[in-house]
């Protein structure tokens, strides 16, 4: 919907008058140049250069875009940008309260400005995965024939929110959560910059930290906090955010945790101990503090997966699986709701039964190894699939194994340096007590002594 006089008067008031404003607001870049992150989006000739003029038009015009990525990572700002730096008509529509009346409006008008005075529309649509699969069909007659140009935004995976048909004549642009360094910017640029705070307050290194851990990629969440916790220690005499004034303003306790240094390492070592002591509550602990303090969910994952084979491996043979699903699911969805799937994976592991035999194995297997205790492949083992193979005696007097009834062969396997050694000593805890079964009988049925 176009802007009545009111809204009008208002954007014309907040423009003269921006201390007013947010700071979210007032910090929103004004070029696509000033743009923290995305910068994948950004290069020369991208869709979103070419929606502000950067570009051809006609027959080779700009695309409607299809914005995708979480909260705070710079969506709106994207069309706000295109909103003042294009020669278009903007028009900006939100699915949460308009409707296919208004739609049709737009495009009414779009029509009219084109056919007109030769103005081209731009429409945002934000939040059109609120929009049903009818109020979506009426975009697209004005995006195929370009009678508007359609930059749409979601926090929804549009391949199932939004409809094919727009999907088909749209450009999918996938924007990411912003780093640790893209909010740091962020919030010194908005201590400095004239639209922020001017210089008037400072901030030390540990409350900038503590800002990156709250934000956890979403520039307006940082920038809300700073105003918050600004305001607070101004209000204070203070020209200094202490940690103390932020942890007050956020009701938000800083965890004491350095991802490049030693909390990193002693936490992550705790969690995996408290699972290997099958302590559920104290595993549980150290993983809220890890997922609290902003830890990679990625490093969580692959120290669960490790944990599954180190400290569990075939006393729950589920284990593994499940660290593993933990991981992919991890990998794919992200904060915050990645926090519900590690939750998952480090209960079943802090509660599993416990071995090392797997462990152990291949630790004893290594150290002869390294020692030299290898040996020749024995005869009958060798490789005996080619010409001349037989002459040498290698694979001959092989027993094929399921040749037999029980499946077992009386032969030897190992070099002979190592025939009698047994690096398996399976535990009888859960499920590993039937493999310390097998282990006994196979070893019995293979005719060998016993150590």
């Amino acid at each position: 919907m176009e802007p009545d006089l009111f809204t009008a008067a208002a954007e014309e008031r907040q423009e003269k008058d921006p201390a007013g404003s947010p700071l979210a607001v007032r910090m929103r870049p004004r070029t696509l140049d000033e743009v923290v992150g995305q910068q994948h989006l950004l290069k020369p000739g991208s869709p979103l250069r070419r929606l502000v003029g950067e570009g051809a038009g006609g027959p080779a015009g700009p695309s409607s875009v299809i914005l995708w990525g979480p909260p705070g990572t710079g969506k709106t700002t994207l069309a706000y940008v295109v909103s003042k730096a294009t020669n278009k008509r903007f028009v900006e529509l939100s699915a949460i309260t308009a409707g296919v009346k208004e739609v049709r409006a737009v495009i009414d008008g779009a029509r009219r400005a084109t056919g007109g005075y030769g103005k081209e529309t731009v429409l945002f649509l934000d939040e059109i995965h609120r929009f049903s699969k009818a109020q979506q069909d009426s975009l697209l007659p004005a995006v195929e024939n370009r009678w508007v140009t359609l930059i749409a935004a979601t926090t929804e995976n549009p391949y199932f929110s939004v409809i094919s048909p727009l999907l088909s004549r749209s450009l999918l642009l996938t924007l990411e959560p912003l780093t640790d360094d893209d909010v740091r910017g962020l919030l010194r640029r908005a201590l400095s910059d004239e639209r922020g705070l001017k210089d008037a307050v400072t901030l030390p290194e540990d409350t900038e930290d503590h800002f990156l851990r709250i934000a956890g990629g979403d520039a307006r969440r940082a920038l809300t906090a700073l105003e918050a916790a600004a305001g607070a220690a101004l209000d204070k005499g203070e020209t200094e955010i202490s940690l103390t004034t932020l942890e007050e303003t956020v009701d938000r306790a800083a965890v004491k945790y350095d991802r490049d240094g030693d909390q990193h390492y002693d936490v992550a070592s705790a969690l995996i101990k408290s699972i290997r002591g099958s302590d559920v509550d104290a595993a549980l602990h150290y993983l809220a503090r890890m997922i609290e303090a902003g830890e990679d969910p990625r490093f969580i994952a692959r120290r669960l997966m490790i944990s599954a084979s180190e400290d569990i491996g075939l006393a729950d043979p589920n284990a593994l699986p499940i660290a593993v699903a933990a991981a992919q699911a991890v990998a794919m969805i992200g904060f915050p709701e990645a926090a519900l799937t590690l939750s998952h994976a480090t209960i079943a592991l802090a509660l599993a039964p416990k071995s090392n035999a797997a462990t152990t194995a291949i630790g004893a297997a290594l150290d002869d190894v390294r020692k030299g205790l290898a040996g020749a492949v024995p005869p009958h083992l060798r490789d005996g699939h080619y010409k001349g193979a037989a002459k040498l005696g290698h694979a001959q007097g092989y027993v094929y194994p399921h040749d037999l009834a029980e499946g077992i062969a009386e032969q030897q396997y190992a070099p002979d340096a190592l025939k009698d050694r047994e690096y398996y000593t399976p535990t009888r805890h859960g499920a590993e007590a039937r493999y310390a079964d097998a282990v006994e009988w196979t070893r019995n049925r293979l005719g060998r002594k016993r150590s």
